[in-house]
């Protein structure tokens, strides 16, 4: 059986994404498609529309066979580290190829860009150094860099970084090339709708950007239900009937400033990402701002992206220090939340050969990476009014989708 690896948040589950699942498989020829997906913490910063097992079930009703857990610690990170975790992973589940999304649609593109950056490496790093020194947030710094060395490509054929598709699926070549997988990389263009895109421009594909907005202004999923398949929105109306709520900053405001006022700057400092003195910033934001877009709009500035700064908000939230990040620099398992009969059969026909031991069940076992997971779990249960769900991971078995 041949597998195909995709990288997914799926927040929520949307008509784009069956595309790419359906996509991925015929592209590459396979017989099963295994998503790493994030848990209940993104990597744009945010806390998942609903967590981890709901958007599990989604994957499997909709073409995806087999769903491992990006660990907290890739989840959050920014691009580079988000992606290694993820390739790592797909790459241990013994995946042939890994299929991304992208504005550019080939691959040829982004393997002249990885040319690019090797032969001149040196000059490369340097701008990205000087951006940073100037004030650039790494993103924009890292574009400044590559910008500066395209003169020495050919312009028709380099990737155009400058897209957030494209600069994932630069980071997933990239960390392939690192760790030195065997897997082949294969893209699809992205169609309609694009990663940020806040409203609505096709009539069955939107962002999962403009689905939640939607839902947020609304508070009704009427407006949202052309752009997912059938089982995804009954599964968000069955969330809503069980009087699940969907989770966003504005919803968790209160915690996180509590969190902020009662640590203070001195323990704020101590939190991963936290760093130039921007605690005390935060600090005072929280004392004045009511809401999150208050708060934001204190503390954002042309040093921090958004994405940025909701990252620290995130380790503030979760309390994940610096120190206990550092301990933890590759995946050590495959953490299965769930799999079709298809997938079942891929797993018990492969496992053993997997590169990383395939978790089932969390039980004592004693990985930092697990009980980090465990604990931010528990934390965007608590301060998303799911207390009956708090240890759910200690519960919870691996979905099986008998289709």
């Amino acid at each position: 059986m041949k597998a195909t690896g995709i990288v997914v948040e799926y927040n929520p589950f949307h008509n784009g994404h069956h595309l790419h699942a359906n996509a991925a498989k015929e592209t590459t020829n396979a017989d099963v498609v295994i998503a790493v997906m994030s848990g209940n913490f993104l990597q744009r910063g945010e806390p998942a529309i609903v967590d981890k097992w709901f958007r599990t079930e989604m994957a499997l009703k909709n073409s995806v066979d087999i769903v491992f857990e990006l660990p907290y610690v890739f989840a959050t990170a920014h691009a580079p580290n988000f992606a290694e975790g993820a390739i790592r992973l797909l790459d241990a589940a013994l995946c042939e190829h890994y299929c991304f999304g992208s504005e550019d649609g080939q691959t040829t593109s982004f393997q002249q860009a990885l040319q690019l950056i090797r032969q001149n490496h040196d000059s490369y790093e340097q701008s990205i150094r000087q951006a940073v020194e100037q004030g650039l947030s790494y993103p924009k710094a890292l574009n400044e860099a590559y910008k500066s060395i395209q003169q020495f490509g050919d312009a028709t054929t380099v990737v155009d970084l400058t897209k957030p598709n494209n600069i994932l699926g630069f980071h997933y070549m990239l960390a392939a090339e690192k760790i030195q997988s065997k897997m082949s990389a294969a893209t699809i263009t992205r169609v309609g709708a694009q990663y940020h895109d806040q409203e609505f421009s096709n009539q069955s594909i939107g962002s999962a950007t403009a689905i939640r907005q939607s839902f947020f202004q609304s508070s009704s999923l009427d407006g949202v239900q052309n752009f997912m398949p059938t089982s995804v929105y009954d599964l968000l109306l069955q969330a809503q009937a069980e009087h699940i709520p969907f989770a966003n900053w504005e919803m968790l405001y209160p915690y996180l400033r509590f969190t902020i006022l009662r640590e203070g700057p001195e323990n704020l400092q101590k939190i991963a990402d936290i760093v130039e003195g921007i605690e005390n910033l935060m600090y005072r934001a929280a004392l004045q701002a009511e809401n999150f877009s208050q708060f934001m709009t204190l503390i954002k500035s042309k040093r921090y992206t958004w994405t940025r700064l909701q990252r620290m908000l995130t380790h503030i939230l979760t309390g994940v220090q610096q120190t206990t990040r550092d301990t933890i620099q590759e995946p050590s398992y495959l953490r299965l939340l769930g799999m079709t009969e298809n997938g079942r059969n891929y797993l018990n026909t492969y496992k053993k050969a997997f590169r990383l031991p395939l978790l089932t069940k969390v039980g004592n076992a004693n990985d930092p990476s697990l009980t980090l997971d465990i604990h931010t779990a528990n934390m965007y249960y608590q301060s998303t009014g799911q207390f009956q769900a708090v240890n759910r991971d200690y519960k919870q078995s691996p979905i099986y989708m008998r289709l």
